[in-house]
């Protein structure tokens, strides 16, 4: 399920440890590069109470918008899947893609090319200096795993993704997709 070091394209998954951190309880980040400078990411499972309209009122469409992470909150983000349609987009892994020309984003959107398990729209990211990491890792307050899902990793269930991993390593780890996300309210 893991690998030693983290690599463009893994997951990470918040340990259970890190409960408390308002920004990372309970999140499966993408690392989108991984590099000597530093690494960068989107949290997949954390849903905010917007639509892509109600940031971009252009764009006619309900799709929902992930928080990224703690970095930039005033950008808007994305990954996708259909490289083919979104010029200047840069490959994450295993058909996985970052970025693009978003104007020609918003006209697919409106002519229907694009549905909404193509794209995932965040607000912000996450991003370690060099070796924070790496230092995160040493700490254990995440896991590495590889990213089985590929591109339809775009269409997982944000509500369930976590206790699934959590189940999957199982062990004590089975233990904690079951406790509640804040143990005060146990």
């Amino acid at each position: 399920m893991t690998s030693a070091k983290p690599e463009k394209g893994n997951l990470l998954i918040a340990e259970p440890a890190i409960i408390g951190d308002v920004s990372f309880n309970r999140s499966i980040v993408l690392l989108a590069d991984h590099n000597p400078e530093g690494s960068i990411g989107f949290i997949l499972n954390k849903p905010l109470e917007y639509s892509i309209n109600d940031l971009v009122p252009e764009i006619d469409a309900n799709y929902k918008v992930y928080n990224g992470g703690p970095v930039e909150q005033d950008n808007l983000y994305f990954i996708h899947k259909v490289p083919d349609l979104i010029p200047n987009s840069i490959e994450i892994s295993l058909g996985i893609f970052w970025g693009g020309d978003f104007s020609k984003v918003a006209e697919l959107i409106a002519n229907k090319r694009i549905k909404e398990n193509d794209i995932r729209f965040f607000l912000g990211y996450s991003g370690w200096d060099s070796d924070q990491l790496e230092n995160e890792l040493k700490a254990n307050s995440w896991l590495i795993s590889e990213n089985i899902y590929k591109k339809n990793i775009i269409e997982k269930d944000y509500e369930t993704f976590w206790k699934e991993k959590m189940l999957e390593l199982g062990g004590e780890y089975s233990i904690w997709s079951n406790a509640p996300e804040n143990p005060s309210y146990n």
